[in-house]
């Protein structure tokens, strides 16, 4: 759902960056899981605020700038509970990590390891081996999502 990119004052509040489509809807989750390589821990967020171009949050029990620089780079995470259901033809990005991309022609693309936002579309990243592509997440170029076959159909060449 984000990141946490440093400490904001003295008091222990964090500095944060949204991942999610209105960057301060995380202020609406009361509890959040934050952590990094598999070791997760739970915070009650206290207070959240907008500012200028960041987000800012205090949480219980992060009393100290220490204490809120030692989150820093650190992934924020919601129980996947209390998500909304996805809109047909919507999806969450941590759906389609891990799923092969398989073009028109049959042949496999990799699977998608990340996924990122443009100003313009999303942006798939596929891995294959040392390869990567980057394709756009739009209709012509996806074609279908089939979570339950775990695959990606694109219109995209291998030697693209």
């Amino acid at each position: 759902m984000g990141y946490v990119s440093g400490a904001f004052g003295v008091h222990g509040w964090i500095n944060l960056v949204g991942d999610t489509e209105d960057a301060d809807s995380l202020f609406d989750y009361a509890t959040w899981w934050i952590g990094h390589d598999g070791q997760w821990q739970a915070y009650k967020l206290v207070e959240g605020q907008v500012h200028t171009k960041k987000l800012a949050a205090q949480l219980e029990g992060v009393n100290d700038r220490d204490a809120a620089f030692a989150l820093k780079s650190c992934k924020i995470a919601v129980s996947r509970s209390l998500l909304p259901t996805p809109a047909t033809d919507e999806y969450y990005w941590v759906d389609l990590i891990g799923l092969d991309v398989i073009n028109v022609q049959g042949e496999k693309l990799g699977i998608v390891d990340n996924l990122f936002e443009t100003g313009a579309n999303d942006v798939i990243v596929v891995k294959d081996g040392q390869t990567e592509r980057l394709l756009p997440f739009v209709a012509h170029v996806v074609l279908k999502v089939d979570l339950a076959v775990k695959t990606i159909s694109v219109d995209w060449g291998l030697d693209y």
